[in-house]
């Protein structure tokens, strides 16, 4: 049990016996007779909505652990993901409106961690960052605008706005939180 004035994000806790993850919580501060107020935007992760709830800061609520296993990527289609333990070969799969929108980052032979609840995925961990190669853009301008991007098409069919002095078949960094890009890789530095 977590008293709601210790709620933190990427906490899970049960709400109506369905586990929820903690988006973000804050702590408003009462006003004359009026007590103070946690305010929590929590995502249900059965069903993948999400909720704006209020709790008194003494208010106690059950906190769970979710069962992680690092999973697979096999292959997706319109509605979900499938993914394989490679010990025991079971595949899984999940709704992609549960991934969010780091799914048009997976790639066939990814090892990530599923999350589980009571043997039910309700999750993946997406890492922060993805490295993929650009199949296409404009000709390299090698100027010193900094400033100016310019639209790039990489290995996974995703569009994302790239500096001038990136070239096809470069690999680069992208936040998949964001879908931005972070930076140019070395040809020394990445793996294939």
């Amino acid at each position: 049990m977590v008293s709601a004035s210790e709620l933190r994000p990427g906490m899970v806790i049960k709400i109506e016996g369905e586990p929820c993850y903690v988006i973000a919580a804050d702590y408003h501060i009462g006003q004359g007779k009026m007590p103070g107020s946690v305010h929590a935007k929590l995502r249900d992760m059965l069903k993948g909505t999400t909720k704006e709830l209020r709790f008194r800061p003494e208010e106690r609520l059950e906190e769970t652990v979710l069962e992680k296993q690092e999973m697979e990527f096999l292959y997706s289609d319109a509605e979900s993901a499938t993914f394989m333990n490679p010990q025991t070969f079971d595949q899984v799969s999940i709704p992609l409106e549960i991934i969010g929108p780091g799914h048009g980052f997976l790639k066939s032979e990814m090892t990530l961690p599923v999350e589980f609840y009571e043997g039910r995925p309700v999750g993946v961990l997406m890492p922060e960052t993805v490295e993929l190669a650009v199949q296409a853009t404009a000709p390299p301008v090698h100027q010193q605008q900094d400033s100016v991007y310019k639209t790039a098409t990489l290995e996974n069919g995703m569009e994302v706005m790239v500096p001038q002095f990136i070239a096809p078949g470069e690999v680069i960094r992208i936040q998949v939180a964001t879908g931005k890009y972070v930076e140019r890789l070395r040809k020394d530095t990445h793996k294939y």
